[in-house]
């Protein structure tokens, strides 16, 4: 069984590495532009500031939550408009994420067991929708990182991110109209610690091997996968690679490869 109050430990800690980088920041370091196209750092706290919101009314007011989807003036835009509209000040900014995450852990961890809670596209898990947290969170934590030219060191906080990436691989087809692949497909990731993070069957004559860092960095398309030291072996492993995406909504621009010829092979 899921352990949802270590999930939402894991959340709080992941917020928090994200929150020592952008605390102290002048005002100008809010400004500066991150990899997502036309996004501040600003806006990528914003982001996941509003996406606490609604997934806070997803576990406390469903009706509030449908709402919120219906009366979007434009769908396509849902995201962009959802982080405009939390922006704010710096401090003003800082205070309304750290107040909505610590909400939305208390909602989480009071929602009946069994419950399931809207999405879009979809219905969750508390656990489930506390996973996609910690994804989310730590994929515009990297999109901040970038921005302020600063490394991170990868935590066994990995693990949460990578079990999400491989339980999505039907989304990532379907997302770009593909057919989802019957062929199993087993991953095999080295964890920050050396250990070994195995998903899938031990059978599967597709794999995708290689360290978790990576892994997690190609399903939240935070780097191409030319750039990333993935090996894919067999067909089905091989187009993964392509269209995976561990986030919910139609498929992700992605990025473009920094390098002329990457790490990432297929075998």
């Amino acid at each position: 069984m899921v352990d949802l109050t270590a999930l939402l430990a894991d959340l709080t800690a992941e917020s928090d590495q994200l929150d020592a980088l952008v605390a102290a920041l002048p005002p100008e370091g809010w400004a500066r532009p991150t990899p997502a196209p036309g996004w501040t750092v600003g806006h990528q706290i914003a982001h996941l500031a509003w996406t606490d919101h609604v997934a806070r009314l997803a576990a406390t007011d469903t009706d509030a939550f449908y709402a919120s989807v219906l009366s979007a003036p434009d769908p396509a835009r849902l995201v962009d408009d959802g982080a405009e509209s939390f922006l704010a000040p710096p401090a003003e900014l800082l205070a309304r994420w750290r107040d909505g995450r610590a909400a939305l852990a208390t909602a989480l961890a009071a929602v009946p067991p069994g419950q399931k809670l809207p999405w879009y596209g979809t219905r969750m898990s508390p656990a489930s929708m506390a996973t996609a947290r910690i994804m989310e969170t730590w994929a515009h934590a990297e999109d901040v990182a970038d921005a302020l030219g600063v490394g991170r060191t990868p935590t066994a906080r990995l693990r949460h991110i990578a079990h999400l990436g491989f339980r999505t691989l039907g989304h990532g087809f379907a997302a770009h109209g593909r057919a989802v692949p019957t062929a199993p497909v087993r991953v095999e990731l080295t964890a920050p610690d050396g250990d070994t993070w195995t998903f899938g069957s031990p059978d599967a004559a597709d794999r995708v091997t290689g360290p978790a860092l990576d892994f997690c960095l190609l399903v939240t398309q935070r780097r191409h996968r030319a750039d990333l030291a993935l090996v894919a072996t067999g067909p089905t492993a091989d187009e993964w690679l392509d269209v995976a995406q561990a986030f919910a909504g139609p498929p992700g621009a992605g990025r473009e490869p920094s390098t002329a010829s990457g790490a990432g092979t297929r075998a």
